[in-house]
């Protein structure tokens, strides 16, 4: 197997590790802008002949296309609104192709590559990571333990070990990610039909074990396509994310406020996105590299089968490899994004054409790959 990373952060910097695990792996290109300062964890793998750095500008299509020449999969670990282009690309290079994903309007577009990816023997990915990824893999296979469905809650967070006031919350992923997801409506099935959410809205307490008491509140992306495939079907679903106590309720006062506006301002006679100054003044106060995270993840799907009331589910809680320095949102999400590619270009996942991974992903194989990097997601008692 040939692979090519797109993204030299977090996600694919884990995705590229992970793929390096496997000698199976023959090459594994790590393209980004600038790959001349690589993480810790990848630094070891220098002058790997199988591990191949290169310097790669996505908006480039043709220095793409020289990048996917003799790759069996490529991995996207970029921001999201390039995967749209990017898996055109691929799929008109017949590559295998996964993403992160978290836009469903990017993954509408990317079905409509379905006929290509069809004739070229491929598939392509999106939502490949933990939420959208993972967690709807789960929700897929604990809807199918069952003979009828009437309710799926999905809550996913990725929280500190240790936190500090007032926000108890590090970053595990992007400011502008964050801060997307916490202005986005969010999709929601309610009486069988899709319906949308305002963000941070509908906080409820949730309490994990080994985690303690968390509150769970709506966000985007987290169901993917799933509000539409099950419209009709389920009567209610919804995907929440898990923070500590309070944090929404601060996040939710700066929104209302403007801080998180795009639309610049004037400020002193100069023209400022409010957006800009709050992602300047938190970045370097959320940014904890030292701090280990956890990931906290829930799947509770309530119906019936054999005609008595019945509940399937998982529950998953990950913490950070301080031994390597990766952290538990890069094992879920970056792991998870690399098990999809290496399972595509296998041939594990199929048919040819596109689909998000609860649509196509073999559930227990890919759990048990998880599990061999120490991820575990146990069903709920």
């Amino acid at each position: 197997m040939r692979m090519l990373v797109l993204g030299a952060g977090l996600q694919g910097s884990a995705a590229a590790f992970d793929l390096l695990q496997n000698k199976d792996v023959k090459e594994v290109r790590l393209a980004d802008l600038k790959v001349d300062s690589l993480r810790p964890f990848l630094a070891r793998f220098q002058g790997d002949a199988r591990f191949k750095p290169m310097a790669l500008d996505v908006k480039d299509p043709a220095a793409v296309k020289r990048a996917l020449t003799g790759v069996d999969a490529a991995l996207s670990a970029v921001p999201y609104y390039f995967n749209g282009p990017l898996s055109k690309l691929a799929a008109e290079m017949g590559v295998h192709w996964c993403d992160l994903g978290g836009n469903t309007e990017i993954v509408k577009e990317q079905q409509k590559l379905a006929p290509l990816a069809k004739s070229k023997g491929i598939t392509i990915l999106p939502d490949c990571g933990l939420a959208p990824g993972l967690v709807n893999i789960l929700a897929e296979a604990a809807i199918r333990q069952l003979d009828r469905v009437d309710s799926c809650k999905l809550l996913v967070g990725g929280l500190p070990q240790r936190p500090e006031p007032p926000l108890n919350y590090q970053l595990v992923y992007s400011l502008e990610g964050v801060l997307d997801y916490y202005t986005t409506p969010s999709w929601v099935l309610q009486e069988g039909q899709p319906a949308t959410r305002v963000a941070l809205s509908e906080r409820e307490p949730i309490e994990m074990a080994g985690v303690g008491k968390l509150e769970a509140f709506h966000t985007a992306g987290g169901l993917s396509t799933m509000f539409e495939k099950y419209r009709g079907k389920i009567r209610t679903m919804e995907y929440k994310t898990l923070r500590y106590p309070g944090h929404a309720a601060i996040m939710e006062a700066l929104r209302e406020l403007g801080f998180f506006d795009t639309t610049p301002i004037d400020v002193k006679g100069q023209k400022v996105a409010p957006r800009d100054v709050t992602v300047a003044t938190l970045l370097p106060k959320l940014s904890k590299p030292a701090s280990p995270d956890l990931v906290a993840l829930r799947v509770v799907v309530e119906g019936t089968k054999v005609g008595q009331p019945a509940k399937a589910g998982y529950e998953l809680v990950d913490r950070m490899d301080e031994t390597n320095g990766i952290t538990a949102m890069m094992r879920t999400t970056g792991y998870s994004l690399s098990i999809t590619a290496q399972m595509q270009a296998r041939r594990e996942v199929g048919p040819a054409g596109v689909f998000t991974p609860d649509e196509c992903m073999p559930a227990d194989r890919y759990l048990a790959e998880l599990a061999k990097r120490g991820v575990v997601a146990r069903a709920l008692a």
